[in-house]
C-alpha cells in the first residue's frame, strides 16, 4: 500500500517517468555496495534476528516518510534516502531467510516451500493496491466518507511491521553448523569475496545468474513504467491502476498454489528459461501493446503466474547445491550478480522514456507513423514500445540460455551438496 501510495504521490508532483525510476535505482543501490559483506555477516550472525533487525530498518524509513509527510515537508528527494535506507536493510533480509529455508524443509520441497513464500507475499498484494487506491483519493460505505490518504496509508504500514516481527519471534529458524574451513576464515574481507570464487569456478551457477542479470535488464526497465504507462493512458486513473496491481497478487496466489500442488517441473532448468519465455510474450509485450484494463490484466495474471516457477524452480537448484553453511555468502554474491545491472536500468529508464520515446510517439513523432500501429500514439506509447522491445530482449535471452550445454545441464553437471550422505 505504501509503495503505491507514494508512487501515486510521486507521479501527481512531477508527471514524469525519471522521479519513480529514481526511487528504483536508490532502493537497488545497496544491493551493489553491501552485498559482499552482508553475506558474509549473515553466516556469521543468528539469522532470526538478521530479518527482524531489517524489518525495524525498514520501518524506521517509513516512519521517516511519514514524520515528514505530516509536517508537510516530504519533498521527492526523502523518497530516494528512504529507498536506499530500506534497501540496505533488505540486503540483509533476503540471503538470511533464502538460507534459512534449506534448513527448514527438506531438500525434495524445496520448490514447494519457496513457492510457498511467494503464495504469501502475493497475497499480501492483491487487496493492497485497490484499497490502497480508494483510501487515497477516498472510499464512501453507506453514508460514510473514508478517506485517510497518504498518511493513514504509512501509518498503516509502521502498524503492520509489529505483526513481520512477532511473527519471527514466534517460529524457530535452525542455525547452521560452520565447517571446519568456515571457522577457520576470520577475516572478513575473505569471507566477502568467497562468494565470488564459489560461483565463477562453477560455470553452470554463472550461466543461471548471468541469464537472471540480463533477463532483469529488460524486466527492470518495463516495469519501471508500469506505473507511469497506466497513470499516462488512463489520464492519471489511481483506482484502474491498483485494479491492475491486484491482478499481480491473484496471479501470483494461483501460481503459488499451482507449484505448491505441483512440485514444479522435474527438469527445474525448464522451469527457469520457459517461464523467462512466457513472462516476456504474455506480460511484457501485452503490456506494451495493451491500451486498456482488461489486457494489462491479462499480462498480469500471466506475470504472476510465470515468476513464481521461474524463481522458484531457480532457488531450488541454488539450494540443492550449495552448502547451507555457506548460503549467505554465496546467496549474497548470487543476488548481486543477477541484479548488478538493475541500478543502471532504473537510471536510464526515465531519461528514456521522458525525453526519446514519449516524444518520438506524440502525433507526427519520429517514431508515431512507423509503429503507431503497435502501439498507439500520444500519452504513454512511447513507454509502451519500449516494454515491447524489453519482451523482445527477455526472449532471446532465455533462447541463448538454452543453447549453452553449462546452463541447460546445470542439474547433472553439479552434484547435490550432500550427495552421498545418508
Amino acid at each position: 500500500m505504501t509503495r503505491f501510495g507514494l508512487s501515486v504521490w510521486a507521479w501527481e508532483q512531477t508527471g514524469q517517468a525519471t522521479s519513480l525510476a529514481l526511487v528504483n535505482f536508490f532502493s537497488l543501490l545497496p544491493l551493489l555496495l553491501l552485498s559482499p559483506i552482508a553475506g558474509a555477516l549473515v553466516d556469521r550472525w543468528n539469522r532470526k534476528l538478521t530479518m527482524m533487525l531489517s524489518d525495524l530498518g525498514a520501518g524506521a524509513a517509513t516512519i521517516g516518510i511519514f514524520i515528514l509527510f505530516s509536517a508537510g515537508q516530504l519533498e521527492i528527494w526523502h523518497l530516494y534516502v528512504a529507498a536506499f535506507i530500506s534497501g540496505a536493510f533488505e540486503v540483509f533480509q533476503w540471503p538470511a531467510y533464502s538460507a534459512a529455508i534449506a534448513l527448514m524443509a527438506p531438500k525434495a520441497q524445496y520448490t514447494r516451500a519457496n513457492a510457498l513464500f511467494g503464495l504469501a507475499e502475493s497475497a499480501a498484494t492483491v487487496l493492497a493496491p485497490s484499497l490502497a487506491a480508494a483510501l487515497f483519493v477516498g472510499l464512501t460505505i453507506g453514508a460514510q466518507r473514508i478517506e485517510i490518504g497518504l498518511a493513514g496509508i504509512l501509518l498503516l504500514d509502521i502498524i503492520t511491521f509489529s505483526a513481520a516481527i512477532g511473527t519471527l519471534l514466534l517460529i524457530h529458524v535452525p542455525q547452521p553448523e560452520r565447517s571446519p574451513e568456515q571457522a577457520a576464515q576470520p577475516n572478513l574481507l575473505r569471507e566477502s569475496i568467497f562468494g565470488f570464487r564459489y560461483i565463477f569456478s562453477r560455470p553452470s551457477l554463472l550461466g543461471l545468474q548471468l541469464t537472471f542479470m540480463s533477463g532483469n535488464l529488460f524486466t527492470t526497465i518495463a516495469l519501471t513504467l508500469m506505473v507511469p504507462l497506466i497513470l499516462s493512458r488512463t489520464g492519471n486513473d489511481e483506482q484502474a491502476l491498483g485494479f491492475v496491481q491486484s491482478m499481480f497478487g491473484i496471479g501470483g496466489i494461483l501460481g503459488g498454489l499451482l507449484l505448491t500442488a505441483w512440485g514444479g517441473p522435474k527438469r527445474k532448468v525448464i522451469g527457469v528459461l520457459g517461464s523467462w519465455i512466457v513472462f516476456g510474450v504474455g506480460c511484457l509485450l501485452l503490456f506494451g501493446v495493451g491500451r486498456g484494463v482488461v489486457v494489462w490484466v491479462i499480462a498480469s495474471l500471466v506475470n504472476a503466474l510465470t515468476v513464481p516457477i521461474m524463481n522458484g524452480s531457480n532457488q531450488a537448484i541454488w539450494q540443492s547445491k550449495v552448502p547451507p553453511e555457506i548460503q549467505g555468502k554465496v546467496f549474497s554474491i548470487r543476488r548481486l550478480i543477477a541484479w548488478s545491472i538493475n541500478p543502471v536500468a532504473a537510471l536510464i529508464t526515465g531519461p528514456l522514456a521522458d525525453q526519446v520515446m514519449e516524444p518520438a510517439f506524440r502525433e507526427g513523432g519520429a517514431l508515431a507513423a512507423v509503429f503507431g500501429w503497435l502501439v498507439g500514439t500520444g500519452p504513454g506509447a512511447g513507454m509502451g514500445f519500449i516494454m515491447v522491445l524489453c519482451a523482445l530482449g527477455v526472449v532471446l535471452v532465455s533462447v541463448v540460455a538454452y543453447s549453452v550445454p553449462a546452463i541447460r545441464h546445470a542439474e547433472t553437471l553439479l552434484p547435490d551438496h550432500d550427495a552421498g550422505k545418508i
